[in-house]
């Protein structure tokens, strides 16, 4: 497959780029940075490119050729500076959204373009019909929990409006939820799938490492199984 990774010297994005090439596909890995990770570089199958996220027609311009589009966008990059992502995020927590409202307006001359939007886990309901993120109470005990500013909320909220911009279109996407803590570990391949509820593990915890998620976005990428609709994943 040629699958083209938006976000792709990101936390998630790097590690996607690293999981389908080592699968055998080719990338368009796009980002917006100049400097490119050395062990990608050196490799065959892929491409290196700038793309405006939040531009429809620079999008389109890209698509010919794609099979499916990973969108890790994110404003700033946030596996080299973490805490401008969250100013920015916070300063403008649209972005989200706008992004989405990019991406399935360039698909609208690309329908057969999939599209899998690795968002936030805000939206997930940890009860039957209780959001995270529609609770200020639920949204600043996690974030106090994962030692984020409670004006990230407005961010989190930023996500969850990019899904609900998703679920008004026809197009072939597919949104990815990660699991509420995630960061750099170990490749296990061995975790479970959930739709609109977060995975926990034993101990109540939602996590999961960012290459076991990059393996869950490329098996969904080779292998549909949510199109249309969001999943997540936990240990």
């Amino acid at each position: 497959m040629h699958i083209g990774v938006i976000g792709a010297t990101g936390t998630i994005g790097s590690r996607v780029v690293t999981e389908a090439l080592d699968r055998g596909h080719r990338v368009t890995a796009f980002s917006r940075d100049v400097a490119r990770p050395r062990a990608e570089e050196r490799r065959e199958n892929v491409t290196w490119a700038s793309v405006d996220a939040l531009d429809p027609a620079t999008i389109a311009a890209v698509l010919p050729g794609l099979d499916v589009l990973i969108s890790g966008f994110q404003p700033g990059n946030a596996a080299k500076d973490f805490s401008d992502t969250v100013a920015r995020s916070i300063a403008d927590p649209t972005v989200y959204a706008t992004a989405a409202r990019a991406l399935l307006t360039a698909l609208a001359s690309h329908p057969r373009t999939r599209l899998i939007v690795i968002g936030g886990a805000g939206s997930l309901e940890i009860e039957p019909g209780v959001v995270r993120a529609d609770s200020d109470e639920l949204l600043h005990e996690s974030l106090d929990q994962l030692g984020l500013p409670r004006d990230y909320a407005a961010a989190v909220r930023g996500h969850r409006d990019a899904l609900n911009v998703l679920r008004t279109s026809n197009r072939q996407w597919t949104y990815f939820s990660p699991a509420e803590e995630i960061a750099p570990g170990d490749r296990t391949g061995r975790f479970r799938i959930g739709g609109d509820q977060p995975v926990l593990d034993a101990d109540g915890r939602s996590r999961i490492s960012a290459e076991d998620a990059a393996v869950a976005l490329i098996d969904e990428a080779e292998l549909p199984r949510f199109v249309q609709r969001r999943f997540t994943i936990g240990y």
